[in-house]
């Protein structure tokens, strides 16, 4: 069940507020804000109970959104083509002029996804910007699959994108882009690679 465009506009206005919103990727439930709001990125680390030190991930819509957060080198567009729009994970060098907050870049790196999720692409578009997009837990509980489950929780969000209970799958993978074109596996999950 595809959420409405009322709800849609909801979690907008929340995002674009400073708010932070549960909405449905390719894998689970996560938690999202605006990753240049230094506030809204603390609130998500107080909700899960997570290590300040261990960096939240975002979501795309579109090449072009991971463009305006990330420096993708041609070779590392070749490969992910093949994964993207997917589950699949890159940690990549920040564009500075992006000013993301710490907490989302990490030692001048960020964590992005071109998402696979409908969903998660009209959001996305419409707030015109990657978000966050973390399990929505509390850090080392299961993540949640549906509305019910992240209330279950008792995660503190201020809005809860709909769409039903999404099957259990794995986490995205993770790989990392070293400066030298190098590809390390930091997490192995949904998408599995050829690195040949």
């Amino acid at each position: 069940m595809e959420p409405s465009t009322e709800d849609m506009q909801e979690a907008v206005t929340i995002l674009r507020q400073g708010g932070v919103i549960a909405f449905p990727t390719e894998t689970t439930y996560g938690l999202g804000c605006d990753p240049r709001n230094a506030r809204a990125v603390g609130r998500i680390f107080k909700i899960k109970g997570r290590d300040s030190s261990n960096p939240l991930l975002l979501v795309a819509g579109s090449w072009a959104q991971v463009e305006q957060v990330a420096h993708l080198l041609a070779n590392v567009r070749r490969f992910v083509r093949a994964y993207w729009p997917g589950a699949l994970t890159l940690i990549l060098p920040v564009r500075e002029e992006a000013r993301l907050v710490p907490g989302v870049v990490f030692n001048r790196e960020v964590s992005i996804r071109y998402s696979s999720s409908a969903t998660v692409r009209r959001l996305t578009r419409r707030f015109g910007f990657p978000i966050v997009a973390t399990s929505a837990n509390v850090s080392g509980q299961p993540a949640s699959r549906s509305m019910d489950e992240v209330r279950a929780a008792g995660l503190e969000v201020d809005f809860i994108l709909d769409e039903g209970t999404l099957p259990t799958r794995k986490p995205s993978t993770v790989v990392r882009m070293h400066k030298t074109g190098q590809l390390e596996v930091v997490r192995l999950g949904a998408v599995l690679l050829k690195m040949s």
